[in-house]
């Protein structure tokens, strides 16, 4: 089941995006009275699922979900309709027409997904607002994880700077970019008391951007164990443990936070041990017996950090969002680009970082949540107008390409060599796709 719902959302939200895409062309290729032969959600490589004429566009859904297209008279594209090129330009077409107008029919696509995804943006700003927990809240600090305390952290640690920048936002992956990104090779922390700089090695720029990497928590904050849930039948219960209990203490040994609690119990499975508990805010304690289960565990639910640190919680006016939603997205394709740059350093693997569907689908959850389904679909337009703006023929940012050549020279590159081109960026395009694809399945196979 859950993996219907990752394929569902999936198909939702690339559903959306393509017909919203290929009406960035179509709609101004109609206002340049250029004709459009089809408009397809899905190829429909030997036959399609559904199809209907309506004027001179026939209007379908193919079998294959690897993307849409719309088929424009006059026009070299994947299609490869070359006969139609042998004969003589008609008034309809798209080689008829001025360059100014083609090149805005070939920008409408992305221009589109560009304005779509800061629009979404904007709504998820606007409708959900933007929870937070201000760092100066975690009074505890972090708990780093292995790859934090690798990297050079501490658990108890204050994470004060990020660079030079001032951390007040408490989230790893505020550290995460700035590491895999920006570059950055420093944290200033408090650690006891004292302020200390943490030099980062410039392996992490890789390291952190590494596929078996991309789950994993740098730190998460520190916080008392206090029990929200006991289950039925569980050790906890047959103990005599309450939700609202706090564990302090295993075996006599002081656990105050959630992080020594789980390594106290840690590897003690079928174990009978003494739990100190703190029980309705009162400064006596009481002591409870239990026995782990066979995965050393006592069958308990954790609160979570809001129930101990203070969040805020930004709101925002419908004129207050838009200009943010555009603001996230901008910062969002600069980190973009950005990571191409790591690429071309090689401070980046794209074998580590690229990923095909079962990834993007995976990047959806399990669970249908409407704000992480907006979000991922502002995300993924504003990918698609990126990827869609590079100069690969085949791709609407090498049609773009040629136009420019044409209106910066006034010479038109030859049907031959268009087709030629279009032909290598297919074949480019279409490796790069088997490839990420091919990625997911080693890895959901072989490692």
């Amino acid at each position: 089941m859950d993996i219907l719902i990752k394929i569902g959302q999936l198909l939702l939200s690339l559903s959306l995006l393509i017909v919203l895409h290929e009406f960035g062309h179509f709609l101004p290729a109609r206002a340049f009275k250029t004709r459009v032969e089809k408009f397809y959600l899905f190829f429909d490589a030997g036959f399609s699922l559904f199809k209907k004429k309506i004027g001179e566009t026939e209007w379908g859904i193919g079998w294959l979900p690897l993307g849409g297209y719309v088929k424009i008279s006059g026009m070299i594209d994947e299609s490869f309709d070359t006969e139609q090129m042998e004969s003589e330009p008609q008034p309809w077409e798209f080689r008829s027409k001025p360059a100014w107008q083609r090149l805005i029919i070939m920008l409408g696509g992305v221009t589109v997904n560009f304005i779509l995804g800061f629009f979404i943006f904007g709504m998820i700003f606007w409708y959900y607002g933007e929870e937070y927990l201000p760092a100066k809240s975690a009074e505890y600090g972090i708990h780093a994880d292995s790859l934090g305390m690798e990297i050079g952290l501490a658990t108890g640690d204050k994470i004060l700077k990020i660079g030079e920048a001032d951390f007040e936002r408490f989230s790893d992956r505020t550290l995460l970019k700035a590491i895999a990104i920006d570059n950055v090779n420093s944290v200033t922390v408090d650690r006891g008391g004292r302020e200390q700089v943490v030099t980062i090695d410039p392996k992490w720029s890789d390291l952190l951007t590494r596929y078996e990497n991309k789950n994993e928590r740098l730190f998460t904050v520190r916080q008392p164990t206090m029990v929200t849930v006991v289950s039925d039948g569980s050790p906890a219960q047959k103990a005599g443990m309450l939700p609202l209990d706090r564990l302090v203490a295993v075996e006599g040994e002081s656990t105050p936070f959630y992080d020594q609690f789980t390594e106290a119990v840690k590897d003690r499975a079928n174990e009978t041990l003494t739990f100190t508990i703190l029980r309705n805010e009162q400064q006596d304690t009481i002591e409870l017996v239990a026995t782990l289960n066979d995965d050393a565990k006592l069958g308990i639910g954790i609160a979570p950090p809001t129930d101990f640190f203070a969040t805020e919680r930004a709101d925002y006016t419908l004129g207050e969002a838009i200009p943010a939603g555009v603001t996230r997205g901008v910062n969002f394709l600069g980190d973009q680009v950005k990571s191409f740059g790591q690429m071309f350093r090689g401070k980046i693997k794209a074998s580590e970082s690229l990923g095909g569907f079962a990834s993007i689908a995976g990047m959806f959850g399990t669970t249908w949540d409407w704000e992480r389904f907006w979000t991922m679909t502002a995300v993924l337009s504003l990918i698609l107008a990126f990827m869609n703006l590079l100069p690969i023929p085949a791709l609407d940012g090498g049609h773009v390409m040629f136009l420019l050549y044409e209106v910066v020279t006034g010479r038109k590159p030859s049907d031959k060599f268009l087709e030629k081109a279009t032909m290598v960026g297919f074949i480019l395009v279409l490796a790069l796709l088997v490839y990420a694809n091919g990625l997911d399945i080693w890895r959901s196979f072989f490692k």
